[in-house]
């Protein structure tokens, strides 16, 4: 199958991708902005930014408490979208797919969500609780306003695999385990059957993510897939230098920067 470039060519690298994913407002804004523009830096290739949400039903604890921490900055769907022109203002050029699950977004509107997406710059749009069959509407209107629908396939939705990866568009995002999100020692024997089939009928990218959290870890899935999502290690070694990232000096940004790069080179 052959990989189309994405995202209207924003999207350099169609092989290795890095796509971190970070909580809008944990544990500031102004965190956010310039740590989005630092991952950039360190090699991401696309940001999934993830929008607090009180009842997040595929995050697992690292993840629901930084959403907790966003929920007490006052972080909204729309103060979210708001962040990223400031992060193409600090120099942020890769694309940028917004995470959020859907009763935000019907409380927004659909069609009033997807406008302002587009007009503050943000590259597509991910909502894990809302089925593929339900989502082919939202998916069309998509479309309209030049955004990105990424779509999620799991191990037990092998029926379904074939359909979901033919459709997908910006890029596919497999999920490694069943559950919800957090790091994870292991991953089951047949995750390398699994990518494989998504890679037969997807022409995007195919990333993996729940549970990655070592070196080791990218580098086996990395053998199979597009690249990889890491959200829960992030998050962690975020909480891990609380609350010195409240008010983040250079030392600190260098700090977590020194322990991302190790989780992507082992060095």
């Amino acid at each position: 199958m052959t990989i189309k470039a994405p995202f209207n060519g924003k999207l350099k690298n169609t092989t290795n991708l890095f796509i971190p994913f970070i909580m809008a407002g944990d544990p500031s804004p102004s965190f956010t902005v310039e740590f989005a523009y630092l991952l950039q830096e360190e090699g991401a290739d696309i940001l999934e930014l993830g929008i607090p949400y009180s009842d997040p039903l595929a995050d697992g604890p690292v993840i629901q408490r930084s959403a907790a921490r966003a929920l007490k900055q006052g972080m909204t769907l729309k103060k979210a979208i708001e962040l990223v022109p400031r992060m193409r203002e600090r120099g942020l050029t890769i694309p940028v797919v917004l995470f959020t699950y859907y009763n935000p977004v019907h409380q927004f509107g659909e069609e009033s969500l997807l406008r302002t997406l587009h007009k503050n710059g943000i590259d597509g749009l991910l909502i894990p609780d809302l089925p593929f069959e339900e989502s082919r509407e939202l998916k069309e209107q998509c479309q309209q306003y030049n955004i990105e629908w990424i779509s999620l396939a799991a191990p037990n939705s092998e029926k379904r695999i074939k359909q979901i990866a033919r459709e997908a568009t910006g890029f596919l995002y497999g999920v490694s385990s069943l559950g919800v999100t957090g790091e994870r020692e292991s991953f089951s024997p047949e995750i390398q059957g699994f990518i494989k089939q998504l890679k037969t009928y997807s022409n995007v990218p195919v990333a993996i993510g729940f549970g990655i959290s070592s070196h080791d870890q990218i580098a086996s899935v990395n053998q199979y897939a597009d690249g990889v999502i890491i959200g829960s290690k992030i998050i962690r070694i975020i909480e891990e230098h609380l609350p010195d990232v409240e008010a983040p000096d250079t030392l600190t940004f260098t700090s977590i920067l020194k322990e991302i790069r190790y989780l992507l080179r082992g060095e």
